[in-house]
């Protein structure tokens, strides 16, 4: 099997030494096997996503000396293919819409005793199924979707490839109603979601091998369980460290004095930005 990776930027902000160590990691790995590396603009935010910051990211990944195969996969181009996936869904009783805002959810959660902590999921507090409901007539527009987890899940298997993580994990279904919840699989504003699209996306592009951030561990239970449900292809998963700072902190697209194009203004170089990345 030909070995296809995968560098999937959001044209949101400037690319940081974490972004950089995500693009060689995936584009290395293609290279050494002799496969494909791909990029994928995911750029369904239509308020953050800037033409300004995808002209940016490209000449950061060109700069540093990564070439992709193919042109670049633009999210924005796929609208229709989320909506067939999300009209499935929908046809199959799995989805249902939801009007709660952030002050709702924590509303319906409540406060949690003294010493006893909200569960959290990929996606933050586990949401306490305020709406849940059987879907009945056409799939709305204007409210988000949420997957029914519990209708959803069952039992699920994901191969992991990283240092520590080796192995085969599994995930019963009546873990995740507790661990995951209800997520949202379309926001009523972009007509989509991450997980929805990322699963998709791999799928068109024939992605083998899936290299990212540790952070993204927890959702991959996610992503194995809607391939599961939309027939897809399941990836090998590899997570990475994440880079931090020196007080041990995530880089983020608001930490911009890490930007790459600020070390390239400063004078340093590819090979520079890999020393300091322990590559």
């Amino acid at each position: 099997m030909a070995v296809v990776t995968r560098f999937a930027p959001s044209p949101t902000g400037p690319l940081h030494l974490g972004h950089a160590f995500a693009a060689i990691t995936a584009h290395d790995m293609a290279r050494a096997a002799g496969g494909r590396f791909l990029l994928r603009i995911e750029d369904i935010d239509p308020q953050r996503s800037k033409p300004l910051w995808r002209a940016q990211l490209i000449e950061d990944l060109t700069w540093l000396g990564l070439t992709w195969d193919e042109a670049p996969l633009c999210q924005s181009d796929r609208r229709a293919l989320y909506a067939a996936a999300l009209d499935d869904l929908w046809s199959r009783g799995l989805l249902y819409p939801c009007r709660c805002s952030r002050r709702d959810i924590e509303q319906a959660l409540g406060a949690p005793q003294e010493g006893v902590s909200l569960a959290e999921g990929p996606d933050g507090p586990v949401y306490p199924g305020r709406c849940r409901c059987r879907p009945e007539g056409p799939r709305p527009q204007d409210q988000h979707l949420r997957l029914n987890i519990a209708a959803a899940a069952r039992e699920t298997r994901f191969t992991e490839t990283a240092p520590g993580l080796a192995g085969e994990i599994r995930t019963e279904a009546e873990d995740y109603p507790q661990s995951i919840g209800d997520i949202v699989l379309a926001r009523k504003d972009f007509g989509t979601s991450y997980h929805l699209s990322v699963v998709l996306d791999d799928a068109a592009q024939g992605i083998t091998h899936v290299t990212r951030g540790a952070d993204l561990f927890e959702a991959t239970r996610i992503h194995v369980l809607l391939q599961d449900l939309l027939a897809l292809p399941r990836p090998v998963y590899h997570h990475h460290p994440l880079i931090r700072d020196a007080q041990g902190r995530r880089l983020a697209k608001r930490d911009d004095a890490r930007a790459l194009s600020k070390y390239r203004a400063e004078g340093a170089g590819p090979q520079d930005i890999r020393r300091m990345l322990g590559l």
